[in-house]
């Protein structure tokens, strides 16, 4: 199969679990069974594959900045870096909401995490963090 497809199609797997977690308030289970486990093993699987197909290229590693952008200068070492990214994003975010439901936060309080997460992963991760840190006022009679 194409990178390329394999690209997209990882990217509506991962999209697919971002969607159950914003829905994860109605569908508290659901939500954990497929953001928070199937759909992180499903990419986990596919970035194991990734690194065990022999590469077409070679090169790279992981000593030096210039090492790292050797390596994914590779088509498919830079679908495996993605596909990394997809899975653990996807699963912090699962954690998140299961974090948040468990110590009673609004859902509301920890969704504006969910998009940070999905776009700059360990931003996201501390916004939570803060969010979890700062309780909320409650109104006294």
């Amino acid at each position: 199969m194409p990178f390329e497809t394999l690209f997209s199609l990882a990217g509506l797997i991962a999209m697919a679990g971002w969607l159950i977690l914003l829905a994860s308030p109605l569908i508290p289970t659901w939500s954990e069974r497929l953001a928070g486990t199937i759909l992180p093993l499903v990419l986990s699987l596919g970035y194991l594959a990734l690194l065990i197909i022999p590469a077409s290229g070679s090169g790279g590693g992981f000593g030096t900045l210039a090492d790292v952008m050797q390596l994914f200068s590779y088509p498919q070492a830079a679908l495996a870096g993605w596909v990394h990214f997809l899975a653990f994003d996807l699963f912090i975010g699962a954690w998140v909401c299961r974090t948040g439901r468990t110590e009673g936060l609004s859902f509301w309080r920890v969704a504006p995490c969910l998009p940070i997460i999905f776009l700059f992963g360990p931003a996201g991760l501390l916004a939570f963090q803060a969010i979890r840190a700062v309780p909320l006022k409650t109104a006294r009679p």
